[in-house]
Order: structure tokens, then C-alpha cells, then sequence
């Protein structure tokens, strides 16, 4: 993928991802990020059960990064609240 892509998709999965879990968007800058790391930690999870990673930009990949931005996110706050 090019990174054109990395930030379009990161930026629609972080959004999504932040909406599921805080009901507001976090930033464009956060989002993309949110989104990027969301498709790394969701390609590894679901290639330790067997299933592709994000493969390009398209619905899978889609699915497959907001379910890596909500882990992400989860233990996100779970560490910030166990810190605060």
C-alpha cells in the first residue's frame, strides 16, 4: 500500500474506532495515527489466528484496523486510568 493509503485508511479507522469507544473523533493528527497503529496491532492479531492481515485499502483492511484501534484503545485507557 502506499502511504497515501496508510493515511486515508487510518484516518477512517481511527475515526471509527474513537466514535465505537468515546463517542467523539480525537483529531485529524490522532486519528490518522490511531487508525495506522490500529491496522498494525489488528494485521498482527488477526494473523496469529490464521486470517490476512490488512491487504489494501478496502473493506476488510477497513475492519481489520478498527478492530486493532478499539484494542488499542482499550488498553489505552486502561493504562491511563490505572496511572491517574
Amino acid at each position: 500500500m502506499s502511504i497515501i493509503s496508510w493515511i486515508v485508511l487510518g484516518l477512517i479507522a481511527g475515526f471509527i474506532g474513537s466514535k465505537l469507544l468515546d463517542k467523539t473523533g480525537k483529531g485529524l493528527f490522532f486519528d490518522i495515527v490511531l487508525g495506522i497503529l490500529g491496522a498494525v496491532i489488528g494485521g498482527w492479531l488477526f494473523s496469529l489466528v490464521g486470517m490476512s492481515g490488512v491487504t489494501g485499502l478496502n473493506i476488510y483492511s477497513l475492519i481489520v484496523a478498527v478492530i486493532g484501534a478499539v484494542v488499542f484503545l482499550v488498553v489505552y485507557h486502561a493504562i491511563r486510568r490505572r496511572t491517574a
